[in-house]
Formats: structure tokens, C-alpha cells, sequence
């Protein structure tokens, strides 16, 4: 039986190039129907794979010495790197200090739930065995990404957009907090709303991976189902937790303590990231157009000499 499973779980990267395959065709026809997002799914595909493989060998390292210190460093390597993601890539407004309120949001919400969750919720002693703890703040640095990217950007696109609804409020004399709590409300209803419908359709529509990951690594169906609910609980928590802190952060910095928008703080314009692989980019193109400018004028003017003077032997003859 065990032979059994390790044959059917034994994947290689041809495994990998057989589903990638599904991704280029769905690029294929994006680009046919012309939708736009060919190039985003294989280079979101392609990180994936390179991040995954990475991580691996990472992971390999860590859980064959099982060194605290190792784990702690990549829990907090995870949450760092889950800040970045979200202030650069995903958010398409920023507000001062946004870096820092972030990273706080994240490790203040998934280092505490994946402590008291992985020591008491499912029983695990110590809690930083490697091969249990990671995987769990992983999946926590996940899902809080998508709550506090969905929170942020409604937050920000209202009080950028919309400001006049608050300014209202404001000139009837409410404070910050009274006239900013409908934006409040609203980003936190949408930013746990991913999270109420997967536990909605959990068991009935949908058998998600963890309890998938559980069953196929030997563990009862019962056991699984129960793992499920404990993970699902603990990122749901995690998710509830960053978005209200990094909402009440955001609110607090764009209207400040004189009840006024500070529109000032909030930065449109892309990442200082993206600005500079475009600058770059840009200087690039211009270099090789020179280069090619400089090129053709060259050939230009000798086969405009050989016309002249082909020219002028016509005119003379």
C-alpha cells in the first residue's frame, strides 16, 4: 500500500510541463479573444514554479535539522515577503507608512494565530516542529494578503474618489472615526467575504487542499476533515485581524487628527519599483534605437552618395 501511494505521489517536472500546458492554452485563448491576460497567467505561472522550486529546497534544508531559529527565519522570511508582495504588486494606491503598517498587520495577526493554533487547536508540542509549523504560517501569510489587498484598495480608492461623501460628514462636525466608518465597514465586509463563502461550500462543493494534502499523505478522512476546520478557523481569524488593523492604519493616516483627507498621501502612481524598471526600460529602448538609428544612416548615406553620383553621370552623359 505504502508503494502504492508513493508511486501515485511521485511527480517530476514533466508532471509540472503536462499542467503548465493548461496554462498556455488558456493564454492562447486569451490572446484570440483578446482579453489581455495571457502575459500575466504565464508569468504568474512561471513565478510559481521558480518560487515553489526555491522554497523546496529551502524547506528541504530546514526540516531535515529542524533548527528553531531556521523556522522562526523563515516564518518571518514569509511575512516579509508577503509585505512586499502586497505594497508592490498588489495594491494600486499606497498611503504613507504603508510598508511598516503592513508588516506589523501581518506578523501581529499570523505569528500569534499560528502559535496558539498550532500548540493548543491541534495539539502539536512543541509547536515549531518544521514540517507542521511552516506549511500553517504560509497558508495564514496567504489568505491575509487577499483580505488586506481587498481592504486597502477600497479604503483608499473611496477617500481618493469618492472624498466628498466624507467631507460631508466632516463639515456636519463628526469626527474622523464617525464620518470614515461606512468606508470601514464596507472594506471589511468584502475582505472577509472570500473567506465566508470557501467555509460556506467547504465539504459540500469543495474539498480543499489541506484535507486533500492530509489524505493522500496516510492520515483518516475524519482526521483531515478536522484539520481542515482548525486551518480554516485560523486563517479566517488571521484575515478578520490584519484587514481591520491595516483599515483603522490607512483611515487614520489619510484623515488625520484635524479631521481633514489628506489627499497628499495617497500615491496613484505605480510602485517606485515599477517607475524604475520603466525608466530603465525606456532607456534602454532609446539606446538600441540610436544604435540602430546610427546604423541605417550610415548605410543611407553611402547608397545616397552612389545614387549622386549616378545622378550626375545620367546628367552628363
Amino acid at each position: 500500500m505504502d508503494g502504492g501511494n508513493n508511486d501515485k505521489t511521485h511527480l517530476t517536472f514533466q508532471n509540472v510541463g503536462l499542467a503548465f500546458s493548461f496554462i498556455v492554452f488558456d493564454a492562447l485563448v486569451s490572446h484570440l479573444l483578446r482579453l489581455g491576460v495571457g502575459t500575466s497567467l504565464v508569468t504568474a505561472a512561471t513565478r510559481c514554479i521558480i518560487q515553489l522550486s526555491v522554497m523546496a529546497l529551502v524547506l528541504a534544508q530546514i526540516f531535515e535539522t529542524g533548527n528553531p531559529w531556521g523556522i522562526a527565519g523563515i516564518a518571518g522570511l514569509l511575512n516579509l515577503m508577503g509585505t512586499l508582495e502586497t505594497v508592490i504588486n498588489k495594491a494600486k494606491m499606497r498611503f504613507q507608512y504603508m510598508f511598516p503598517s503592513v508588516l506589523l498587520a501581518m506578523v501581529g495577526s499570523t505569528i500569534p494565530v499560528s502559535i496558539i493554533g498550532t500548540r493548543f487547536a491541534m495539539a502539536i508540542r512543541p509547536f515549531w516542529i518544521a514540517d507542521q509549523y511552516i506549511p500553517i504560517v504560509g497558508m495564514l501569510c496567504g489568505s491575509t494578503i487577499s483580505g488586506m489587498v481587498i481592504a486597502v484598495n477600497y479604503v483608499l480608492k473611496e477617500l481618493h474618489e469618492n472624498r466628498d461623501k466624507v467631507e460631508v460628514y466632516l463639515a456636519f462636525g463628526a469626527t474622523r472615526f464617525e464620518a470614515c466608518k461606512p468606508i470601514a465597514t464596507d472594506a471589511l465586509r468584502l475582505a472577509l467575504t472570500p473567506n465566508v463563502n470557501q467555509m460556506s461550500v467547504l465539504g459540500i462543493i469543495s474539498i480543499p487542499g489541506m484535507m486533500t494534502g492530509a489524505i493522500l499523505g496516510g492520515s483518516s478522512v475524519q482526521q483531515a476533515a478536522r484539520l481542515q476546520m482548525v486551518i480554516m478557523f485560523m486563517i479566517s481569524s488571521c484575515t478578520a485581524l490584519s484587514s481591520m488593523f491595516i483599515t483603522v492604519c490607512a483611515l487614520g493616516v489619510v484623515v488625520d487628527g484635524e479631521h481633514r483627507i489628506r489627499g497628499d498621501r495617497i500615491d496613484t502612481r505605480p510602485h517606485a519599483v515599477y517607475r524604475a524598471r520603466g525608466r530603465l526600460v525606456e532607456g534602454a529602448k532609446s539606446g538600441v534605437n540610436g544604435v540602430v538609428g546610427r546604423v541605417k544612416g550610415l548605410v543611407g548615406g553611402k547608397g545616397g552618395e552612389e545614387r549622386e553620383e549616378g545622378e550626375r553621370e545620367r546628367l552628363l552623359g
